[in-house]
């Protein structure tokens, strides 16, 4: 399996760690160490140290793809075998291997080299070493597994790439957020967070396994317990130190595991625990003999009066070890005197600056009734409190029960039950316990043992509560003062509910709650459980959760019978705004809005004061991330999406950032293929096989049949030949192509894509730019304009912009708006001006993907629209586009900044003018921060701005910009004028080329002595007057009037309303300011709620 994935160039690295199953039970029946001289004749028939030593000889000599063929030849010997019903392997399996392996490469005869090999016994130290490494993971204990990272799996195909499946979003999650780069080891870092020295299935179950669990509170509150009468042992310097973790090991001390047992515990506190402590129960069959009383006595003797001293841990270690060598090793017959003992440990004792005086006046009458009474006290107790019976090792931590019956448990299991206990639910009950003021308790008994010792009871009683994670018990709440009951005792169906008033998951749930009150009849409870203390309002907004309801039958008027959410007794005087939350999947547009539903003003609406709108699923989202064949997603490669009579109908790019593409789709039956040109001729769609047949590999089909929209998974490979062919060319790389007779690819796929961009959106206009469009003649090349606008307000302002634009300029224009935010008046209007004036258009969308950081607030939401998708919202034929603000007023032919040599930068910008003094104060990017990061460079104003698509897309600057919009956004301080900042701050990666001054200007800012050179005014917020823009635009710009009443005029025209200033206004400047004032009421009224 692993010869066949390297083969095919699996994005993974492999190694293997060979072991004999012989070997590790000769090192458990040994228990858990290492006697090479024991067992040198009984290994020399053992296969798999066998083909470990001759494995370790191919790499060495030959290299690691050699050594991994040996291991294939051996499988294939073994199941090709005529003569082995069983497929077992023989000798002569991994010796024909070993021949057939080396014949093509050995200098000498193969066979030659094999005898030697088994004879000589060479690399045998190293076999044994791969071998005790195996042991020592634990891992051997599932004879064969995959570890992928840290993490066990079974050594199956299918495991293998459902783990890799599993894995690679959270190292691409990881990779995204800067957490891990081309210097980083991932193995090192992964283990290093969440790793273990070794695998227990007995400790880690994963689901398999329930571990057991019982309460030590009972019986240690209830007076004279044996857990009251341990002494405990700690790490050197740690004694008077909190343990929240109690191992109490059920030692049985005539048996050999269980001297093993304490051993492996003595060797984990030598190594170091700070977090734990170690307890040992002893018990004796009814075979104890003097020397078992004995040992038991030592170590009661030494855990009592010496746990403080340093060397304790390796006197009990040194004592246990001549126990097990001298009494439990050998028969009765031929073990040690008593006497042997005791004079031993007299002489470890003293090794080990112990006083020996202690052991020499209570081991001489060590052998009395009463100790013999407390060895079966124990294991009665064990029996009864723990069901360990007798004869039976244990490891009981914070209540939880490992018995030992099979195997070997070494120090690094305690390690692991330390660790995993500790994590899951053992540090929770200590942050609790160490905030507690210890009132009436008497300072005197409030010792590191006293705290310890209630974390220990504590969380064991806390584990026996065993409880699904889809259940829990709400009948302990005390909802005396802060539930709403509503009682049904005919109901079968009881709900408790814990609610959160002011949360945004509350509002969700309260209208849930609504609906199953009315259409289920249960019996509810709802306890309130509000945060206890607020610096903020955390509810900004007014929610409605719509269900569609059993009464929604209807199809007569969907205005009126549809799914709907009703406000009533809201406030009149505040400005409101309509959103919707939706479904990811899901694009939503307003169909019917008589009103502004982004300044809702309800005083405004006279004397009815109902607003109406009516919302329509227009399209879902088809999503999808691309990955190719052992390299980084291949950003900028072109998707196309069709049916098969139009097979393109919609197309993307994908991005860099986790390979992510979206596409707008209906239901129905949809195919997806790589766009014609450089994306079809170097790359095929992966189809599990190797290349799959190239018409497959082509297209997918892809089925939208419900709802909830679907995420395509891909995966593209190159085709033979191309595997060092670039997808992406600069531009500058193209050119010289062009210039040695070849089509360059961007060409090619422009010319392409040019034949569809068109849409139902739009005016039918020829995209030929040497011919005339619509009226007035215009030729020339097209310029690509592009805004967004939200609201009434600033529809009326676009409108304004679109006719300056058209006024100064002979060439066809095309405008691009942002259809998310568009009114319905607005969509009604645009098809009839693009007709009256001569302008093609298109409303395009782009839905925020669900990995990338989401604004709440409408407003920062449309200025990140501004800046983030541009290399994915446009059309892929596109090369260029300038993005002009809503409230700007054009002077001058925009074909001139259109065709603006901007230096191979992808965006240009104007900066900030400084020649309005009185503004200094509020040049924040002269200070600070920004003064710092600039390091000289300007700060741009975004309301005009050119964007060349090829460079943007080929420098990849749309990635690069949601990445530093990702690690910025998150911090609420930060980015505060969004579409602004996120680009000046990015310039460093990607670069700003400089705009004239003239190309725009606006008056908070720049002084009125330039302002007769202004090629565009825009309406810019004054923070020192907080001037409305309705006034501003009036005083500023002279030509603003006559514009807004044509625009005013034409919308009139079309939606059949009456205009209500059928004259157009005067300029500020001649009329007077009474005139000006009344006048202008109407109007102050949509400017009063502007955003």
């Amino acid at each position: 399996m692993i010869t066949s994935f390297y083969e095919n160039s699996f994005p993974m690295r492999f190694g293997v760690i060979l072991y004999s199953t012989q070997f590790i039970k000769k090192i458990e029946q040994s228990g858990g160490e290492l006697h090479s001289s024991e067992h040198d004749g009984e290994l020399e028939d053992d296969k798999s140290s066998l083909i470990i030593r001759l494995f370790i000889y191919i790499k060495e000599n030959h290299g690691i793809q050699s050594a991994f063929q040996f291991l294939s030849n051996i499988n294939r010997l073994r199941t090709e075998s005529a003569d082995s019903t069983d497929e077992a392997l023989e000798m002569h399996h991994i010796e024909g291997a070993f021949v057939e392996t080396l014949l093509p490469k050995a200098k000498s005869p193969p066979q030659e080299i094999l005898l030697k090999l088994e004879k000589e016994q060479s690399f045998k130290e190293l076999s044994q070493e791969s071998s005790l490494f195996v042991f020592k993971l634990g891992v051997n204990k599932l004879q064969c597994c995959l570890l992928m990272n840290g993490l066990v799996f079974d050594s199956s195909e299918d495991a293998l790439i459902n783990a890799m499946n599993d894995e690679l979003p959270r190292i691409q999650e990881q990779v995204y957020y800067g957490k891990i780069n081309s210097h980083t080891n991932v193995l090192d870092k992964f283990l290093s967070e969440n790793g273990v020295s070794r695998y227990n299935p007995q400790i880690i179950a994963g689901g398999k396994v329930k571990p057991g669990f019982v309460s030590l509170a009972s019986p240690a509150l209830g007076g004279e317990s044996v857990l009251n009468e341990i002494n405990y042992l700690h790490s050197p310097g740690t004694v008077d130190d909190v343990k929240p973790v109690t191992h109490l090991l059920a030692v049985d001390v005539t048996s050999r595991k269980g001297i093993k047992l304490l051993r492996e515990a003595i060797r984990y506190l030598i190594q170091g625990s700070k977090n734990a402590r170690v307890g040992v129960l002893f018990t004796a069959g009814q075979d104890a003999n003097l020397s078992n009383i004995l040992l038991v006595k030592t170590f009661e003797i030494t855990a009592a009066s010496y746990s403080h001293k340093k060397k304790v841990l390796e006197f009990l270690d040194q004592v246990c070890s001549f126990y097990e060598h001298k009494y439990i090793l050998r028969s009765p017959a031929a073990a040690e005197s008593t006497q042997a003992f005791i004079n031993k440990v007299y002489e470890l004792a003293e090794a080990n600056e112990l006083p020996s005086k202690t052991y020499k006046s209570s081991l001489s009458e060590a052998y009395n009734l009463k100790l013999i009474e407390h060895l079966n006290k124990v294991a009665q107790y064990l029996y009864r409190q723990f069901g360990i019976s007798s004869g039976v090792n244990a490891v009981i931590t914070n209540g939880r029960i490992t018995s030992l019956d099979a195997g070997v448990f070494l120090g690094d299991d305690l390690h692991l039950l330390e660790s995993v206990e500790f994590n899951h639910r053992i540090k929770h009950i200590v942050e609790i316990v160490e905030e507690v003021s210890w009132h009436g308790i008497d300072p005197d008994m409030l010792t590191s043992k006293y705290v310890s010792d209630i974390i220990m009871l504590i969380s064991s009683s806390m584990a026996t509560r065993d409880r699904s994670a889809e259940s829990a018990r709400f009948e302990i709440l005390n909802a005396q003062y802060s539930a709403v009951i509503l009682n049904n005792e005919n109901s079968s169906i009881h709900i408790d509910a814990v609610v959160d008033p002011l949360s945004p998951s509350g509002q969700k749930l309260s209208s849930l709650l609504r609906v199953l009150a009315k259409y289920v009849h249960p019996s509810m409870r709802i306890v309130l459980n509000p945060m206890s203390s607020l610096v903020d309002l955390p509810l900004k907004n007014y929610y409605r959760y719509v269900i569609p309801t059993m009464e929604d039958f209807s199809s007569t008027d969907y205005t009126v019978n549809g799914p709907k959410a009703f406000f009533a007794n809201m406030p009149l005087s505040k400005t409101l705004t309509m959103n919707l939350d939706v479904p990811e999947p899901w694009l939503v547009e307003p169909v019917i809005a008589v009103h502004d539903l982004d300044n809702i003003l309800l005083e405004n609406l006279g004397d009815i004061r109902t607003l109406q709108a009516v919302f329509e699923l227009e399209a879902l989202v088809l999503t999808g991330h691309c990955a190719e064949k052992d390299r980084d997603p291949p950003r900028g490669l072109q998707l196309i999406l069709g049916t098969k009579n139009t097979p393109h109908l919609v197309d993307t790019i994908v991005m860099a950032n986790l390979g992510y593409w979206q596409m707008k789709v209906s239901p129905g039956v949809w195919y997806l293929q790589l766009a014609p040109g450089r994306s079809s001729e170097l790359y095929l769609f992966r189809d599990g096989g190797d290349y799959g047949n190239q018409e497959k590999s082509l297209s997918k089909r892809i089925t939208i049949n419900d709802l909830r929209g679907k995420v395509v998974h891909l995966e593209v490979v190159k085709k033979k030949g191309k595997e060092q062919e670039k997808l992406l060319i600069s531009s500058d790389d193209d050119k010289h192509s062009k210039e040695k007779g070849h089509n360059g690819w961007n060409s090619n796929l422009l010319k392409w894509a040019s034949g569809f961009i068109g849409g139902s959106e739009k005016s039918k206009k020829s995209s030929d730019s040497s011919v005339d469009h619509g009226k007035g003649g215009r030729h020339g090349k097209t310029i690509n304009i592009f805004s967004i606008a939200s609201g009434h307000l600033y529809e009326r302002f676009l409108k304004i912009m679109i006719l300056s634009v058209l006024k100064n300029t002979h060439r066809p224009v095309k405008f691009w708006f942002i259809k998310n935010y568009l009114s319905p008046q607005f969509k009604d209007v645009i098809p009839h001006m693009a007709q009256e004036y001569g302008f093609d258009y298109e409303l395009v969308t782009y839905k925020w993907p669900t990995w990338l950081h989401k604004q709440t607030e409408k407003q920062r939401i449309i200025w990140a629209y501004k800046i983030l998708f541009l290399d994915v919202i446009f059309p892929i034929s596109l090369e260029k586009v300038i993005f002009v603000d809503a409230d700007q007023v054009v002077r001058a032919d925009m074909g001139d900044l259109y065709d603006m040599d901007i230096k191979g930068r992808p965006l240009a910008y104007t900066p900030f003018c400084d020649n309005n003094k009185d503004m200094d104060g509020y040049r924040f990017w002269r200070q600070g921060f920004w003064r710092e990061h600039l390091r000289g460079r300007p700060y741009h104003i975004s309301a005009l701005y050119v964007v060349d698509l090829v460079k943007f897309r080929e420098t990849a600057a749309g990635d690069n910009l949601r990445v530093f919009y990702e690690s910025l956004s998150k911090d609420p301080n930060s980015l505060a004028n969004l579409d602004q900042d996120l680009p000046n701050y990015a310039q460093h990666t990607v670069p700003i080329f400089s705009l004239p001054q003239e190309w725009l200007w606006c008056e908070s800012w720049c002084g009125n002595a330039t302002k007769s050179r202004a090629k565009t005014i825009d309406l810019c917020n004054n923070p020192m007057t907080k001037e409305p823009k309705l006034q501003g635009a009036r005083r500023i710009v002279s030509e603003w009037t006559d514009l807004d009443f044509e625009a005013r005029k034409f919308t009139a025209k079309i939606l059949g309303d009456e205009l209500e200033n059928p004259d157009p206004l005067p300029s500020p400047s001649s009329s007077s300011p009474e005139t000006s004032s009344n006048d202008q009421s109407s109007d102050d009224l949509e400017s009063k709620a502007e955003l």
